[in-house]
């Protein structure tokens, strides 16, 4: 597949004035196949220069540094305050900082990336949730984190990710996961066990009481703009790139 100027670099979403929050596409980078080519994932067999390059593209078009995780699929959440100097944080999957001049970006390829703010208060949040993060309930404790620093009105984006018809599981992964998030509960199109994990991230999000704002309907499975995961999995290789969730103060 090969690149497309058609296709821009970034998807912007609206949340309020003072906020900016935006997926990337997988075009625009500099990665060959199968990371093609805007791949951010510096754990998945890209050259590590070569993802630089495509992190300094977007945080180029966004005007600000860009403070990276290296998820691990858990409930540790970070706050980037003043000494943060450009480094990767490593083992959380959500950051917090009420920073005006750096993005926080969140990398999926069919987990649900997750972007919240108080406006108001000058706080964000950018939260990774795959099945093991709604299991833990990784949104609560971010929520919680954001409260605790003084957020009062809490919006939230939830953005592209697999959706129900599309992540098949085991009988007993959807009865394991739905014993406790019960919207997570999903068939695929053809009548097999599914989760909807976007589904289950909404109803935890309205039980801390935050506001969707918006929900974004594209499946990455389904959507060449973005890197899936599964949809490799499905024809026969591991390797694929790392969209992200990216979210910013004006």
């Amino acid at each position: 597949m090969t690149d497309a100027p058609a296709v821009p670099m970034l998807l912007d979403v609206p949340v309020a004035p003072q906020v900016r929050a935006a997926f990337t596409t997988r075009f625009g980078g500099v990665s060959p196949a199968p990371w093609e080519s805007l791949n951010l994932g510096l754990n998945v067999g890209d050259d590590p220069v070569r993802v630089r390059q495509n992190r300094s593209r977007v945080a180029k078009e966004l005007g600000r540094p860009v403070v990276y995780m290296e998820q691990v699929h858990g409930d540790h959440v970070a706050v980037i305050g003043d000494d943060w100097r450009g480094e990767v944080i490593v083992g959380v999957d959500a950051l917090v900082t009420a920073r005006t001049d750096v993005a926080l970006a969140v990398l999926v390829a069919d987990c649900v990336p997750i972007l919240v703010a108080d406006p108001v208060q000058g706080l964000i949040a950018a939260i990774h949730a795959g099945r093991r993060g709604v299991e833990l309930d990784i949104v609560t404790t971010a929520v919680a984190k954001l409260r605790q620093l003084g957020a009062c009105e809490l919006t939230a984006v939830i953005g592209p990710s697999i959706c129900g018809r599309c992540y098949e599981v085991p009988e007993s992964l959807r009865a394991e996961v739905t014993a406790g998030c019960p919207q997570a509960y999903a068939t695929t199109s053809r009548g097999t066990a599914a989760l909807d994990l976007p589904a289950a991230v909404r109803a935890q999000l309205a039980r801390a009481e935050v506001r969707v704002a918006v929900q974004q309907q594209w499946c990455t499975l389904e959507d060449e703009r973005f890197f899936s995961h599964r949809s490799r999995l499905q024809s026969g290789t591991q390797t694929t790139g790392r969209c992200a969730g990216l979210i910013g103060l004006r």
